[in-house]
């Protein structure tokens, strides 16, 4: 990771040949903004679930070691997929953040933690408890395909994604 927060919108300007090649990607600006860290990156880790959350526990009960999350939720808005247990323990184990295409719940106490977070919204009924998903399958999200080992970049104007990690 790097030492200083990369800024979205600079890594932008000054990586326009990135952009045109298809290296780096914003994703559509759907996201709402949780979590005490407004501004997080590192290494993606991808899950594919719907209206479940037994993987999402699974991988957040790993060593983080400064990783983000990718969780493509489907968009469902009909149950939270993420709360606030696991985020706590997302934020123990060291993950940089989590970013959900779906709902979360427990949002004061997300909001509490040292950990970046973004989500379609918030929904107040739980999800199943099946196990069902994919893990590290590539995932398309908010107009973007996202893959496992990609690096992310999140910040109060965005979220880019880069086959490999960048600088300004």
């Amino acid at each position: 990771m790097s030492a200083l927060p990369l800024a979205t919108a600079e890594a932008c300007d000054a990586n326009p040949h990135l952009i045109l090649n298809g290296e780096l990607r914003a994703l559509q600006p759907i996201f709402q903004i949780y979590g005490r860290r407004q501004v997080f990156s590192g290494p993606i880790v991808t899950l594919k679930v719907f209206e479940d959350n037994v993987l999402i526990r699974e991988f957040l009960e790993e060593r983080g070691n400064g990783r983000v999350l990718v969780v493509d939720g489907g968009g469902s808005m009909r149950c939270a997929i993420l709360g606030g247990n696991p985020v706590q323990q997302a934020q123990n184990n060291g993950w940089a953040g989590i970013v959900v295409n779906g709902c979360i719940r427990d949002v004061d106490e997300i909001n509490g933690c040292d950990i970046g977070v973004r989500a379609l919204g918030s929904h107040p009924m739980k999800a199943n408890k099946k196990g069902f998903g994919e893990k590290h399958a590539a995932v398309n999200i908010a107009g973007t395909r996202i893959s496992d080992g990609e690096w992310l970049y999140a910040d109060s104007d965005g979220i880019l994604v880069s086959r490999t990690e960048i600088s300004v």
